[in-house]
């Protein structure tokens, strides 16, 4: 008994100064990496309204960018919050499936690509602000790659709002053009962003934030629909189901977010003040991270508690010809991206000669 404690004491002694090396061993693989700069110091492209400094510097080994997770630049909230809301999101699913509230079958397949959309636009955010200043060509191809992201996740929250939100009466008059129309305009989306990043430079006219949020807004609308109408037809009875309050949180959340993702501010009136912290597209990470924790939440409410109406709504094979649609979107949404990427690298090559 007393050598097995001494052995454990020992090993944890062992374990505690292995972490004490640690930092120094990020420390060592970091003490070269360049400081941040200012923005007179990186291209135009990579210069953000009213940011002033933090700043990495261009054209350094990938290995610094990965790096730069661990560091204090102007983009580690942005990678930070998506990354965190990211890991809440597996533990939360992990949590929910162990608990035997959520299994593999036809009915959880919505569930389940939602759970895959969210992950997927979390993922292609993180990547994008985490690499995006290793080159202009990176910075192009990861912000490509994020609005592929954002066109799954768009199409990911249809499915699950039109198979575990929606009521009788919205179904009876959307149910044969919402999918569809889901699908047209998360691609018109990803389309949209691409097509603003490519034709446009800083600084950037209004025109290329009408290109973003025009699509992406016209498909928000039709997505949110069902939520929509099941709140404002909700019964007094109702206003007791807690998937009905989260719902109305996951679209304050958005809204707030949307409306930071549209306007430079608090920066616009502090310039140079909220440089690594409080400006405006980290407030919209953290208000987007919320609506999709409380859409999650709201989404494993109505699983639990509709799966009656699931069944009596839609077939085995209806349902997975829309799942299929889904990985259909991703493909298109993918081919628009390296479309956008061969066209912007044909043009960087033009302006190199």
């Amino acid at each position: 008994m007393t050598t097995a404690i001494l052995e454990c004491i020992s090993t944890l002694s062992i374990s505690f100064q292995q972490l004490r090396r640690l930092p120094r061993f990020l420390e060592g693989g970091t003490t070269k990496m360049p400081l941040t700069v200012t923005d007179s110091d990186v291209p135009r492209l990579f210069r953000e309204p009213y940011i002033q400094t933090g700043y990495r510097p261009t054209d350094q080994d990938w290995k610094y960018y990965f790096l730069s997770l661990f560091k204090k630049h102007n983009e580690s909230v942005n990678v930070w919050t998506h990354l965190l809301v990211a890991l809440a999101v597996v533990l939360r699913v992990v949590a929910f499936v162990e608990a035997g509230s959520l299994s593999l079958n036809v009915v959880s397949f919505p569930l389940y690509l939602y759970v895959l959309s969210s992950l997927t636009y979390l993922t292609c955010s993180i990547l994008a602000h985490l690499l995006q200043s290793k080159s202009e060509l990176a910075h192009y191809t990861f912000y490509f790659i994020d609005y592929v992201g954002v066109s799954t996740y768009q199409y990911g929250c249809a499915l699950a709002h039109y198979y575990y939100t929606s009521n009788e009466a919205w179904y009876d008059k959307a149910c044969y053009f919402f999918l569809p129309g889901a699908a047209f305009l998360g691609w018109l989306s990803c389309v949209g962003c691409c097509y603003a990043k490519y034709c446009y430079k800083r600084p950037y006219p209004v025109m290329r934030k009408i290109l973003q949020v025009v699509p992406a807004g016209l498909a928000y609308i039709l997505d949110i629909s069902p939520v929509v109408h099941r709140i404002v037809t909700c019964h007094m009875e109702d206003y007791t189901d807690k998937a009905v309050w989260l719902h109305s949180l996951q679209m304050i959340f958005f809204i707030i977010g949307a409306y930071f993702f549209s306007c430079p501010v608090p920066e616009k009136y502090f310039p140079g003040s909220c440089d690594f912290i409080g400006h405006g597209h980290q407030i919209f990470h953290v208000f987007l991270g919320l609506c999709t924790l409380s859409q999650l939440e709201a989404l494993f409410i109505d699983y639990q508690t509709r799966q009656e109406v699931f069944s009596a709504r839609y077939s085995s094979n209806y349902t997975l010809m829309c799942c299929a649609s889904f990985f259909l979107l991703i493909l298109c949404s993918t081919f628009t991206a390296v479309y956008a990427r061969r066209r912007i690298k044909e043009k960087l090559a033009r302006k190199e000669l």
